[in-house]
């Protein structure tokens, strides 16, 4: 048997399956072994037009026969499903990875398989709607749903059942679970204003986020519930990332009339400040206290440990695997569209009474 050319002629001769080192095939090595070009494989185990389905059928069986890295593709598109639930994450920072723990726990013996994926690893153009992006890439083919860890906007329109975990501002168009931030940020700014803190900042989150609006107006609350005036001067955005924190914490703390104590939206941001305080000769707690959000496991190893509010983020990944996995039964009348965990304050080395300045 021979290869067949673009004019339709054939050439050469076709490699048979058993000349192809296991695990080593190509899409070349498929081509030339079901005769057809490599444009004609793409189409094929892509599920684009112009194909026939005789082709179509033969191309795929010479995808399992060689053991191609494309036959999930092929599997899922003679059965119309892959058995894989993707998580889509920004970045697999701490956040992420503790979540990815309680999925892969919660979908041990469910018949699915796990593909995590990172759709943006850094900040940039390209960074908003990753989700999107990675969705159109990998729903359909290589994936049955989704769940989304922090999204830039909202996933409306997916081709595959989606389930959102700490979702986007607004009104949320999918399943979503997230933990009570307002709560959670309310306990943080009420434990430094028992402490005796006054002067209080605030390190917020992605302003695209519901849970930094919930943090940042649950900082807002407690500051009037104690009678503090607010202060827009101490709130400065660190995006729950480290780089946007290093300047939102200079800024503070080059204050000539400096926070005595910082909430910040994210143990990640916490602890930069903490790295930021201490740069600058200040310590903690003594000359600053700091409270974080999330209680992810370098909260409890930093030097102070950080005094936090622990997500439960192990529980959160396998709720959103519980509302997903129901989305693909058929059973999503029984699950609730929304999911909200409580959460807690977690007292550590990081914050102290307030000492008096002299002269104040």
């Amino acid at each position: 048997m021979r290869a067949v050319g673009r004019s339709g002629r054939y050439r050469g001769r076709v490699t048979h399956p058993t000349d192809v080192p296991a695990g080593r095939a190509t899409i070349h090595d498929v081509a030339l072994a079901a005769g057809v070009s490599a444009s004609t494989v793409s189409k094929v185990i892509n599920g684009r037009y112009g194909v026939s389905a005789k082709t179509s059928e033969h191309v795929l069986r010479i995808v399992d026969d060689l053991g191609y890295a494309s036959s999930l593709i092929a599997s899922s598109l003679r059965r119309g499903r892959t058995d894989v639930v993707g998580v889509l994450v920004a970045d697999f920072e701490p956040f992420a990875l503790a979540l990815l723990e309680g999925i892969s726990a919660a979908l041990h013996g469910s018949g699915y398989d796990l593909l995590s994926y990172a759709g943006s690893i850094a900040d940039g153009p390209r960074h908003e709607g990753w989700e999107r992006r990675s969705l159109s890439r990998l729903g359909g083919t290589l994936i049955d749903g989704a769940i989304l860890v922090t999204p830039t906007v909202e996933a409306a329109g997916s081709s595959v059942p989606v389930v959102a975990i700490d979702p986007h501002t607004g009104e949320s168009l999918s399943p979503a679970v997230a933990a009570d931030s307002l709560a959670g940020a309310l306990q943080a700014t009420r434990h430094l204003v028992e402490l005796g803190h006054t002067r209080i900042a605030h390190v917020r989150g992605r302003i695209d986020l519901e849970s930094a609006r919930l943090r940042e107006e649950g900082y807002r609350r407690a500051l009037a519930e104690a009678g503090i005036a607010f202060d827009p001067e101490l709130v400065r955005a660190g995006g729950y990332s480290t780089a946007e924190t290093t300047e939102a914490a200079a800024a503070l703390l080059d204050l000539a009339d400096r926070p005595t104590a910082v909430f910040a939206a994210n143990d990640l941001s916490a602890l930069r400040t903490m790295e930021v305080a201490q740069e600058r000769g200040l310590r903690i707690p003594d000359d600053l206290s700091i409270v974080g959000f999330d209680d992810i496991p370098a909260a409890a190893s930093s030097e102070p440990t950080l005094t936090t509010i622990r997500q439960p983020l192990r529980e959160m990944g396998a709720e959103a695997v519980r509302l997903l996995l129901a989305r693909l039964d058929g059973d999503a009348g029984a699950a609730p569209e929304h999911v909200q965990l409580p959460t807690r304050l977690v007292v550590r080395g990081s914050t102290a009474p307030r000492r008096h300045r002299p002269g104040r």
